[in-house]
């Protein structure tokens, strides 16, 4: 080492004395000239070769590879500016100053002083940099670079170097009288102020280049014109940050997607390589195959018959064996298709980070030097000072570094996932049939939705997995030097944490499994009650529903404990790691050799060192476990991509030789390769413009045929060809989630004569007046808000619009009554209609229209029986003959019966849409703009009026005044009640909903935690205060003597506080906050099951699942977590703060301005951040709900060649979701740099200070404070993020409690009115002076009723609709409470006694059947109180009986959701039995006419009539001839009585009830 030494030492001696001319100083003489002195100074060789050179062997580096790069990316030229000018002329002069020094050498040369070489290289080399930097200046600006990094950071060294000879110049100038070298001296501050210049107008931007897209766009994103520093910083995201907190953002002030980031540059650039990939595998596999095995011809392959001997096997499964053997080449690899097209930008984030883990490192020795610094007296200040700076500056590059390398991964990763999205949606449009069967549309969604948003979230960390290894081994390099051999103690700790941390890992990932699916459960039974909400609160079978949530959700909870546990374990592992590693090796060092000495140095490097070590330790098993997860992905994306596609040739579209538009020569087509085939040996010819009418029974391929002729089948021989465009109406109407205008035009341009004519052909002129917006009406997904026959309509206008040469048509008449088709087949489709002319096909099973028609083929089979004219047919007497006498009956229809029928189908729709679909639209967390008008009208239409009102314009063809006029009028105050919901989500948090939770978790418990937080941190301080005192002792000499009380001390304090934060999770995660939890679920579910009926009319059940769902989760999992890191990062950093306080006083005048900057950072960033995470929610549903309609309607998409605009729309949506993505990436890396720079403040005070009370400090606090202030950014860090993600879920606990506190009904049970037992005995109920309303504000419903009704009686309720017959009998349940009057049943006021008490002793047959998911035992006795003879009996009597005894399960028959598995006749029946069952004296029947045939009917009846002999009964009567025998009819009109008599007094009467009778033709 000595030899290497002198040999550099003699070579720099040589080299100065030559190139210098300078006498050899020895180095201590040069050392005192630098280092050891309070003037330092650089000798004047190294100033004019080392520092001069610097900046140039940079740019001429750079230089050859960034004009490459200019090259190959133009961006347009600028104009020259002025400050272009200005730089250009500037470098120009510095050229000039730099040659005159050259000049003035050659000058003194000819006067004959000669001078060293080293004043003709440097200005040499000066003077061609300038020009080189003169010429970038202007090639940048030919090639539209608005701003110059390289160029930056080259004028930035420059000046750098020239503060030293600048510094030097002065001094030696100060020190001689007068200046020797004039010249020079001038020529240098030239050079000087002029490199300045440069530097500052390099921190200004250029124009943007002529003829950008920057331009154009309304909105451009700042960032591609930002400048070199704003860039690095994220300057120029403050724009939006200020505005996000100015107010909350919308979507219109998100910035444009930057052009790289768009779908239109992502998606091809992946599609590229994968094709590459696709062909490279068949080229291959075509190579191997032709060597292995050749393919059997198709034609064998696809008849494929059973009898084989056991022995043979057949081709295709030899194929197979033999492709196993061969796999690994023939399939195409997604994941290098990914690499290939995403690899070298994200290798860019990869440099970064390398660059990163290196300088990580550099602090550590800068901290060991100071603390050397500190020991030493006599030393010069400036030392100190310098490394004081050098951390700081390291830190800042470090913190730069690392938010470039965050940045360029998440951007990739963001990238990946618009690639994957848009890869899935086109190859969507494209597969067969056969492949579409493999996966279902939801397991199509999660690809995209799922599985894309995996790879984005491993791109973020991949880099981990060489970074963290590299990282722990220059950490273990550095700790070995510094302990020697000891460290392996440490690490053996650290080695058997990993597998501890990976159990626990493992362990929560079931447990979440199993939370989940009681999460699932939990909601599917909320979603049945409220659904059936009004049959609970009519039955008062709340409590049962109640129970049985509450046991599921306990179950959770104990999931949700069990988590805690194990994460209680886990954060100990992982905070304690350090202290423990520590620990050991510090022990293991003192005592293994008595001659090792624990000094400040050793201790607190090593700590901060382990430190680093702690990050990639905890981050490498994430790490793999999130590619795992990814490797599934691939392989479930890369299945998907492979699937087989529809080959586009099978259908001949080019044909123009024959006058027949459609043929099909023997065609044989399969639905998928290996099945059998579907249809065989089809010819059809048709001619051009005539109409042929496919018939059938049910199955027999006509469907097929039509998607044979479209190319949807696989054609396995034969030929087809269609002449011209082709339109398409599928069986199942298809309809967007668009405007009802959008669904007919369907891409083509308006226009307004063509489509009037169309709707009038459609028959939907009569509709649109209906709608709440005519043609400009949102149709919700699958068209929800349209009847069936509307949607069918629908369907058919759009092919109408399409003008199109061919029109397949799969039976469109089927939805529609027996009027409408006919208006539809003679104006559209018929001889007579707007398509005669065209060629049409028309699958049909009316039989009325076959005589019109031009041929007919009739399908038996899969093949073609019969093909010819009707008459031709009728003749053969043969399959057809048969069709039509099967046929017939069902379709002779009285003409009148269905127009009747066609006003009810129109006008029902706006109530049925809204009272079935509210729920659907809110499911989403977040609705869009669309939805959200969608409910808005809902909400209208269905807070107007009276339920029953409703209900009935389905029965009666009421006008649809009635909705139309209420709803102009409250749509103002309507839309101020929706809006008011949403604002609950922005702006700040209240303070009261943080004190709401506190008080759930318990006020006594809260502070205790607070404080054991507190005592955590402490113990954690008081072990390294320790740690500082010990090493004191090295200076003292007396480290023998206390080695083990120092070690016990230690160990005791750090233990500790791994207890105490163990006991604190514990208490904190597992046991308070779960508390709170389960309070606060209980809370909402008792005020929601607990409020009136009202408000579940004006609530959409969707939002009610979401509170539920989402908000729950958020308490029961989000907020604890979130509290947790937010109080220890809170102690941490307060600790920090007080430790370095306390050590030097001074450090408190510089806290008060960083935690002003740090609070106006953090207030600035939560604002933005909050909604850009809601705008990103908002945005992303669309992308999905468009998705699984493009998979549903494929086939219409693919038949009208509307391919590519579905893939436009696409792309347009994941731009839309990018839009806000991207902002919220970037204000996560803005808030780092910001914070990291208050962090790495910290770090330059702490040392300054440091520095600054050198002489009262020992070494030991030094390190102490330092190496404590160097830990703090990242904290800071965390508690902003925690901060802002406590403020998004923290309103959880706002809008929970908002339904916990809805105004309840009256109380279910009254203990002081207690009725008796066996009441009502007699049955006799009591109007006196009744009225009632729905809801405040409303008119009366019912006005002063008095009746008297005795036991025993049946008593008839009829009436207009309006008339007030439904509210009577909610009156009796009191789900309608009184305005005015009382209603008594056998002396009791039922307005005194408790709901429940009431409710269950009255019984009533509701109108619409409601069963919930469970067994029929628990439908029919939710409360057990009955014995299996009396369910039994009931069945018995209500005429199920048979049916279940039939079915396996008897009683414990599972009923699904909403009773689905049964028909509507046996759900009314089920719901009787559950009368039958209660045999209350009072029994109230809402009459079920629409579910139910004629037959069920009289069962019922018969059953009431025998079963419900001594009870009152009261009946609302739609079929009058039910209520002909019973004692009294009481008829309403307005709300009041008008007649009450019995039947036959009325008729007599000639008043309502016989005006109603003879209509019905029950009277003469």
């Amino acid at each position: 080492m000595e030899l290497v030494w002198d040999e550099l030492d003699r070579r720099y001696s040589q080299f100065i004395t030559r190139w210098c001319a300078l006498p050899w100083k020895y180095p201590n003489q040069v050392a005192n000239q630098t280092l050891h002195t309070d003037r330092p100074d650089l000798t004047e060789c190294f100033q004019l070769s080392v520092l001069s050179w610097l900046p140039c062997i940079y740019l001429w580096a750079v230089s050859p590879i960034y004009l490459f790069y200019l090259k190959r990316n133009n961006r347009g030229y600028i104009m020259v500016s002025i400050m272009n000018r200005f730089k250009t002329v500037f470098g120009l002069l510095l050229w000039i100053v730099c040659w005159t020094d050259l000049f003035y050498t050659f000058h003194q040369l000819r006067q004959g002083h000669s001078q060293p070489p080293i004043y003709f290289v440097t200005p040499l080399v000066l003077g061609m940099t300038m020009l080189l930097a003169t010429f970038l200046i202007q090639f940048e600006r030919l090639r539209g670079v608005q701003s110059s990094g390289v160029l930056f950071i080259f004028w930035f060294l420059s000046v750098l170097c020239a503060i030293v000879p600048f510094r030097s110049k002065i001094l030696q100038a100060s020190n001689q009288s007068e200046v020797t070298d004039k010249l020079r001296f001038t020529t240098f501050y030239f050079y000087f102020s002029l490199v300045a210049c440069e530097l500052i107008f390099c921190c200004f931007n250029e124009k943007p280049p002529l003829f950008s897209n920057v331009v154009t766009d309304p909105n451009p994103c700042p960032e591609t014109t930002a400048g070199f520093l704003s860039t690095m910083t994220f300057w120029w995201f403050t724009s939006m940050a200020i505005k996000g907190y100015k107010m909350p953002l919308e979507a219109k002030d998100l910035w444009s997607l930057k052009e790289r980031d768009s779908s239109k540059v992502m998606v091809p650039k992946l599609l590229k390589e994968w094709e590459k990939e696709q062909t490279k595998a068949k080229s291959e596999q075509n190579l191997s195959s032709q060597a292995v095995y050749s393919k059997p011809l198709p034609s064998t392959t696809n008849h494929i018959t059973g009898g084989r001997g056991e022995g043979e096997s057949s081709p295709e499964e030899v194929e197979v064996l033999l492709s196993n053997q061969k796999a690994a080449p023939r399939q195409p690899s997604f994941l290098r298709a990914l690499v290939k097209a995403f690899g070298p930008y994200f290798l860019i984030g990869s440099a970064y980070k390398l660059l990163q883990d290196v300088i990580t490192f550099v602090n550590p020795q800068l901290l060991r030097m100071l603390i050397s610094f500190t020991k030493q007296k006599g030393v010069p200040d400036w030392w100190g000072y310098a490394l004081a700076f050098l951390m700081f500056f390291t830190a800042l590059l470090q913190t730069l570094i690392l938010h470039h390398h965050f940045h360029y991964c998440f951007v990739t990763g963001m990238n990946v996932r618009t690639a994957i999205i848009g890869a899935i949606y086109r190859k969507a449009l494209v597969i067969t049939n056969a492949a579409k069967r493999s996966s279902t549309v939801g397991e199509v969604v999660n690809l995209m939705s799922v599985d894309a948003q995996r790879f984005m979230d491993l791109t973020t960390f991949l880099n981990m997995l060489w970074s963290a290894p590299l990282q722990i081994m220059l950490a273990l390099y550095f700790l070995w030097q510094n302990l020697g051999p000891s460290v392996l103690a440490g690490v053996a700790v650290m080695i058997m944490l990993i597998p501890f941390n990976a159990v626990i890992a493992m362990k929560t990932r079931t447990y979440q499994v199993e939370q989940m699916q009681y999460k699932d459960s939990r909601i599917k039974l909320m979603n049945e009650i409220l659904n059936g909400i009004k049959v609970l609160k009519l039955y008062a079978w709340e409590n049962s529903f109640k129970e049985k949530v509450l046991a599921i959700r306990q179950k959770e909870l104990n999931v949700l404990r069990k988590t805690a546990y194990l994460g209680a374990l886990s954060t100990m592992a992982w905070t304690s790691a350090p202290f423990l590693v520590a620990l050991t090796t510090f022990a293991v060092y003192v005592t293994v050799d008595e001659n090792n000495i624990l000094d400040a140095e050793k201790a607190f490097v090593s700590l901060s060192l382990f430190n680093i070590l702690r990050f990639p330790l905890n981050m490498l098993p994430q790490v793999i476990s999130s590619i795992v997860q990814a490797s599934v992905s691939l392989k479930r994306i890369q299945g998907f991509l492979s699937h087989d596609e529809l080959d586009p040739n099978s259908v001949d579209r080019k044909n123009t030789a024959t006058e027949f538009s459609v043929t099909v020569v023997n065609g044989k087509f399969t639905w998928a390769k290996e099945d059998h085939p579907v249809l065989h040996s089809i010819n059809v010819m048709v001619p051009q413009g005539s109409l042929l009418a496919v018939v059938g029974h049910v199955g027999c391929g006509k469907s097929s045929l039509i998607s044979a002729l479209l190319g949807e089948m696989e054609k396995v021989e034969g030929e087809v060809s269609i002449r011209g465009s082709v339109a398409y109406v599928p069986q199942q109407a298809w309809i967007q989630n668009a405007t009802l205008r959008d669904n007919i035009l369907f891409g083509k341009p308006y226009n307004e004569q063509k489509y009037r004519c169309v709707l009038e052909a459609c028959a939907l002129t009569p509709d649109l007046e209906v709608l709440p917006g005519g043609d400009m009406t949102e149709i919700g997904e699958k068209g929800i808000n349209l009847s069936g026959g509307q949607r069918q309509r629908v369907s058919l206008a759009r092919a109408l619009y399409s003008d199109t040469d061919v029109y397949l048509l799969d039976d469109p008449l089927s939805a529609v009554d027996a009027h409408v088709s006919k208006h539809i087949f003679d104006n559209l489709i018929g001889p007579e209609g707007v398509l005669n002319g065209k060629t049409r096909i028309l699958v049909t099973h009316g039989i009325s229209f076959l005589p019109q028609v031009d041929n007919i083929m009739v399908m038996v089979d899969g093949r073609v029986s019969e093909m010819g004219s009707y008459q031709e047919l009728l003749k053969q007497n043969g399959a057809f003959a048969e069709f039509l006498r099967n046929y017939a009956l069902e379709d002779i229809v009285e003409e009148d019966e269905a127009i009747e029928e066609l006003i009810e189908d129109e006008e029902l729709f706006p109530e049925d849409a809204l009272s079935n679909h509210t729920d659907m639209v809110d499911n989403e967390p977040v609705i869009n703009e669309a939805k959200r008008n969608f409910i808005r009208q809902i909400s209208i239409i269905s807070t107007d009026g009276d339920n029953q009102r409703c209900r009935s314009v389905r029965r009666h063809g009421c006008s649809q005044k009635k909705h139309s006029e209420p709803q102009e009028k409250r749509k103002p105050h309507e839309m101020e009640k929706l809006i008011q919901t949403e604002t609950a989500e922005t702006g700040r948090v209240k303070t009261k909903v943080y004190l709401e939770y506190a008080k759930a978790v318990g006020p006594l418990l809260s502070v205790l935690i607070c404080f054991l937080y507190g005592c955590q941190s402490a113990a954690a301080i008081g072990a390294n205060i320790w740690l500082s005192q010990w090493t004191n002792d090295a200076s003292r000499n007396q480290t023998k003597q206390n080695v083990h009380m120092r070690v016990g001390v230690y160990a005791a304090l750090g233990i500790a506080q791994g207890v105490l934060l163990l006991v604190n999770c514990l208490l904190c995660r597992a046991y308070s906050m779960l508390r709170a939890a389960k309070f606060t679920h209980r809370n909402l579910l008792q005020g929601v099951l607990r409020a009136p009926q009202a408000f579940f009319e004006s609530t959409p059940t969707g939002r009610l699942l979401n509170r539920f769902s989402k908000d729950v989760d958020a308490i029961d999992s989000h907020i604890p977590e979130n509290i947790d890191i937010w109080m220890r990062t809170f102690w941490y950093t307060l600790n920090v703060l007080l430790i370095c306080s306390a050590l030097t006083p001074m450090f408190l005048i510089v806290i008060a301005p960083l935690m002003v900057f740090y609070w106006w950072v953090q207030r600035f960033y939560v604002a933005t951040s909050r909604q850009l995470k809601r705008l990103e929610s908002v945005s992303r549903s669309p992308i999905y709900s468009h998705f699984s309609e493009t998979i549903t309607g494929s086939s219409v998409i693919r038949a009208y060649g509307r391919h590519s605009a579905f893939v436009l729309m696409s792309d347009m949506k994941v731009d839309e979701n990018q839009k806000s993505y991207y902002p919220g990436i970037v204000s996560n890396r803005w808030l780092g740099v910001r914070i990291e720079f208050i962090g790495n403040c910290i770090v330059l005070f702490a040392a300054l200070f440091a520095v600054t009370g050198k002489e009262n400090l020992n070494p030991g606090l030094v390190g102490l404070s330092v190496s404590y202030a160097l830990q703090v950014t990242m904290s800071l860090n965390w508690m902003v993020r925690m901060t802002s993600d406590l403020e998004s879920n923290i309103v959880a606990v706002e809008r929970v409690k908002e339904y916990s506190e809805t105004k309840t009904e009256a109380p279910w049970e009254v203990e002081d009115k207690k009725p008796p037992l066996e009441w009502p005995m007699e049955g006799n109920v009591q109007f006196h002076d009744y009225s009632v309303r729905y809801r405040e504000g409303l008119d009366l419903v019912l006005k002063n009723l008095t009746l008297s009704i005795k036991g025993g009686e049946k008593i008839g309720i009829v009436g207009r609709t309006g008339a007030g017959k439904s509210s009577m009998t909610l009156c009796l349940f009191r789900l309608l409470e009184a305005a005015a009057g009382e209603i008594t049943i056998d002396e009791v006021k039922i307005a005194e006694i408790g709901l429940h008490d009431l409710r269950s002793k009255l019984t009533i047959i509701p109108q619409e059947p409601v069963l919930f998911s469970g067994t029929l035992r628990m439908n029919l006795d939710p409360f057990e109180q009955c014995s299996d003879e009396e369910v039994w009996k009931a069945l018995e009597h209500s005429h199920l009986q048979r049916f279940v005894s039939n079915h396996p399960a008897k009683l414990e028959m599972e009923c699904s959701e909403g009773g689905e598995n049964l028909s509507v006749g046996q759900r009314q029946l089920v719901c009787l039995a559950r009368a039958l069952l209660r045999k209350t004296r009072i029994l109230v029947l809402d009459e079920a006419t629409a579910a139910i045939d004629l037959e069920t009917d009289d069962l019922i009846q018969s059953t009431i009539r025998t079963q419900f002999e001594d009870c009152t009964v009261f009946t609302i009567a739609h079929r009058l001839n039910t209520i002909m025998d019973y004692t009294r009819v009481l008829v309403l009109d307005k709300g009041q009585v008008a007649e009450f008599d019995t039947p036959t007094n009325l008729i007599s009467q000639r008043g309502i009830f016989y005006s109603m009778a003879k209509d019905a033709g029950l009277a003469q």
